[in-house]
């Protein structure tokens, strides 16, 4: 190790943190064993453990029993103070977003969904079910309420195939000004392990997003629910420099 006056166990996180930053240790990848890693660093295993934990504590790397330990695949840094759809948003990380539709439908919306769009309980509503992907690793489960009433032929115009936020300002013309999001962590059910991947127990990110258009009504409202392990948020105040 350098001579610095930084302990040796920083010194060493600092050390494995750049050869994943240069793509020595890719995404996925699994490092070597404790006992390797104290060979190639000339250090004990108990500050070798040291160094492991917080690397968790980082969640840089991450264990799987029985099989050792792994590089933590990127975190997706997502800015939820913008009003852009998920493709745009993926394309400006660099990557190559994807959407499969489980669900699209008309349905009646339930009271709690009504008061949610302001409007009357039973009033029609189109419903949305998306899985998205990102480089191909599914990240996300998305799902939209929209009132049927501000966009009657959605569904027709290829809702399912298309980003919603594009269709509500290129085809519809309207302008959407304001968002309310809420975000929590909460723990995936059985259908979210499947379909997002999970081979442990992870938290989940779930965003609840309220957007308003002009007029003051609301357009949409979605609950995203995505992979604590691959995504981090970004809150932006005032004048950003």
């Amino acid at each position: 190790m350098n001579t610095s006056a930084s302990p040796v166990y920083l010194q060493i996180i600092e050390s494995i943190l750049q050869s994943i930053r240069d793509g020595v240790y890719q995404p996925g990848q699994q490092l070597p064993t404790q006992r390797e890693l104290c060979e190639q660093y000339h250090i004990s295993l108990m500050t070798m453990r040291k160094v492991l934990d917080e690397l968790h504590r980082m969640q840089v790397i991450h264990s799987i029993p029985g099989k050792g330990t792994y590089v933590s695949p990127r975190r997706q840094e997502t800015d939820y103070g913008t009003l852009i759809g998920f493709e745009e948003q993926m394309a400006r990380l660099g990557l190559k977003p994807r959407t499969q539709t489980l669900e699209i439908k008309r349905m009646p919306a339930p009271t709690v969904i009504a008061e949610i769009l302001r409007i009357q309980p039973g009033q029609m509503i189109v419903y949305v079910y998306r899985l998205r992907f990102a480089d191909e690793r599914p990240i996300s489960l998305y799902k939209v309420y929209i009132p049927l009433y501000l966009a009657p032929d959605i569904i027709e115009r290829g809702l399912a195939e298309k980003s919603l936020f594009k269709m509500l300002r290129e085809e519809y013309g309207y302008k959407l000004v304001g968002s309310r999001n809420t975000v929590s962590a909460v723990v995936p059910d059985d259908e979210a392990k499947r379909l997002l991947d999970l081979t442990e127990t992870t938290a989940l990110l779930l965003r609840e997003q309220v957007t308003f258009i002009e007029t003051g009504e609301v357009i949409e409202y979605s609950v995203n629910l995505s992979r604590g392990d691959m995504y981090c948020t970004r809150y932006d105040e005032g004048q950003i420099f």
